[in-house]
């Protein structure tokens, strides 16, 4: 308890410091208000854009847009990388072409995803999904071929089916691998979802954080970022407690 205290005391002095030398640097005037606005004009805004409903509004938007695509990219990954396990030999078809994906960025696709769908949601889903799909994808493989050889030949031995050593002895073995994968597959989601909404979008944290930029609200930017990264850092903290809860601690996969 005293431990968990103290901790939460040193994380609460280094944010003091840091809006410490924000205050100050405003004060002495050493940039000016339009490049960077003072924490109470940031803290005004905020409260402004809460009681408007905006912020709710984008926030509900952009994490129904991760949650679909990080569903989507998840489903993807397991199903692949349960082929894979199952049938090594296949991978020789298609590894090249997910690891020639995988170097190339999301983002990048953005301006011929919008040629071929528009800047409806079928985009945004499909930047999130290629963003997300490959730490999955690869954890799982991880988690499944990591499995120890001498559970299976028990399984065996027990007279277990293909399917049942997948269900009873591979697929436990390999939860810590699969859960670990979906809390980063989150993380690359909320990044891809960000970039997206700015070039792809007209609702969302980061279509708000370009019209804000556009239209000279510095302040509304930082609250933008702001908000970004509270609401990636609780889903981050869900993904955290599950994991916790699942592999009775943190110390296997140092995840706190």
């Amino acid at each position: 308890m005293k431990s968990t205290i103290s901790r939460k005391a040193k994380q609460l002095v280094g944010v003091l410091i840091l809006l410490g030398i924000w205050t100050l640097v405003t004060r002495l005037g050493i940039f000016n208000s339009y490049v960077l606005p003072s924490p109470e004009k940031v803290l005004e805004s905020f409260f402004k854009m809460l009681e408007s409903g905006e912020l709710f509004t984008d926030i509900s938007i952009s994490l129904m847009r991760v949650l679909k695509g990080f569903a989507i990219a998840f489903v993807l990954a397991f199903v692949i990388g349960t082929f894979r396990t199952l049938v090594p030999a296949s991978e020789l078809y298609y590894e090249h072409i997910l690891e020639f994906f995988r170097n190339v960025p999301p983002l990048s696709l953005i301006p011929l995803l919008i040629l071929w769908c528009g800047i409806g949601e079928t985009t945004k889903t499909v930047i999130i999904v290629l963003a997300s799909f490959f730490p999955m994808y690869l954890s799982i493989v991880k988690g499944f071929t990591g499995c120890d050889k001498r559970l299976l030949e028990v399984g065996e031995v027990f007279g277990y089916t293909p399917l049942k050593k997948f269900t009873h002895i591979m697929l436990p073995a390999a939860m810590a691998d699969i859960l670990v994968g979906m809390r980063i597959g989150m993380g690359y989601s909320w990044r891809a979802i960000i970039g997206a909404e700015m070039v792809a979008a007209s609702t969302g944290l980061g279509h708000m954080i370009l019209f804000s930029q556009q239209m000279s609200r510095t302040d509304k930017v930082i609250v933008g970022i702001f908000v970004i990264g509270i609401v990636g850092s609780m889903t981050d903290k869900l993904f955290g407690m599950v994991i916790k809860k699942i592999l009775k601690g943190t110390g296997e996969n140092g995840w706190n």
